[in-house]
């Protein structure tokens, strides 16, 4: 991939970021900041190539679910990182899908991974933050006006997807009690 494209690329993902923890911080889910953790970042790159497997057959039936699916993800992941990190560090991606495979992901990780009853105000209210950001970040795809099934398109939505996993990922921290603490260097 050339210079231009992949700055092209790394500019939709920094201002997408930057949208939807935005849109976060406005629903007092996130404080600003995006809470991160390397162990985190790095099982993204090793469960993307299936969750694209996954999720590229959903985008024209059921795009929201495709893009919002990675953020329930990242809950899961960051959930495990606080939990237990030795014994979840090296769980297959399979293990995040629901009953009905990939259908039903976003349940299973909220019921089972999360803890929460899917009826609960809490669970609701993740539901309902994971719709917003998959809708932004469709808005997003949009506007990049690229013509479906392109090379281009597929790193859009491979990009949105990465972002979506952090943002969930934040989201599961801060409900955990994570906060961004700057660190002063003596």
């Amino acid at each position: 991939m050339e210079k231009e494209q992949i700055e092209y690329f790394d500019t939709f993902e920094q201002n997408l970021q930057i949208e939807l923890l935005k849109l976060c911080t406005s629903h007092k889910m996130l404080e600003g900041t995006l809470l991160a953790s390397e162990d985190i970042e790095e099982r993204w790159k090793e469960y993307a190539p299936s969750y694209m497997a996954d999720s590229v057959s959903q985008i024209n039936t059921f795009p929201a679910a495709a893009i919002a699916w990675a953020g329930y993800v990242g809950m899961a992941v960051a959930q495990w990182w606080d939990a237990d990190w030795e014994r979840y560090a090296s769980e297959p991606y399979e293990t995040l899908h629901g009953e009905r495979g990939f259908d039903d992901m976003d349940e299973h990780i909220v019921r089972d991974i999360l803890g929460l009853p899917l009826e609960s105000p809490e669970a609701e209210k993740i539901e309902g933050m994971m719709r917003s950001c998959a809708h932004t970040a469709m808005n997003f795809i949009r506007r990049e006006d690229t013509e479906a099934q392109t090379t281009k398109a597929f790193y859009l939505f491979a990009r949105t997807t990465r972002v979506l996993f952090r943002i969930g990922a934040a989201l599961s921290l801060k409900r955990l009690g994570y906060k961004f603490e700057k660190q002063i260097v003596c």
